[in-house]
């Protein structure tokens, strides 16, 4: 094999890999085994391609540059690929010195559970209002929380849930 054929074949095994071994990371912290489990698993596979294929020959410049370079844009890619298939559940907690109320009503209106309490900010009262919401709802419940209070201060982390409660799927 040319070492530009195998450059480029190593590269293209590494993205493979890499893309894999992403998303496998992040299902094992979702909690999703057996799915992580067979992701790893041919994963390993076309690692050892990839890892076999670069030391079959001597090393070259091509074959390094493939190696590297394949690593960086399978984790990217792998990234991208998580985003879209987008498992698992967001946590949204929406400040709200005004329209909290409007808020929470508007979010149940449109099927999500939030639970709203009042609480003391740096500049009085605010309404904080708690939204597990399906990962790939993310942009809807923001444009909703928009469209009622565009000044809200909202952050977003993930959430496992634990047991019991409201999570629609």
């Amino acid at each position: 094999m040319s070492p530009i054929i195998a450059g480029l074949f190593i590269f293209s095994m590494r993205v493979i890999d890499m893309s894999l071994d992403t998303v496998r990371l992040l299902f094992v912290m979702r909690g999703r085994r057996l799915l992580a489990g067979l992701i790893g698993a041919l994963q390993a596979a076309v690692f050892i391609v990839a890892v076999s294929t670069a030391l079959r020959g001597p090393l070259n410049a091509w074959t390094v540059l493939g190696y590297a370079s394949g690593y960086g844009l399978g984790v990217i890619l792998g990234m991208v690929a998580e985003e879209r298939l987008a498992i698992g559940f967001a946590m949204f907690r929406i400040y709200s010195p005004a329209r909290g109320a409007a808020l929470a009503a508007v979010l149940r209106a449109a099927g999500h559970a939030a639970t709203e309490f009042t609480a003391q900010g740096k500049d009085g009262t605010v309404t904080v209002i708690n939204a597990a919401v399906p990962r790939k709802e993310i942009p809807t419940v923001r444009a909703l929380i928009d469209s009622v209070d565009e000044h809200a201060f909202v952050t977003v982390d993930e959430v496992r849930p634990l047991r019991r409660g409201y999570f629609r799927h």
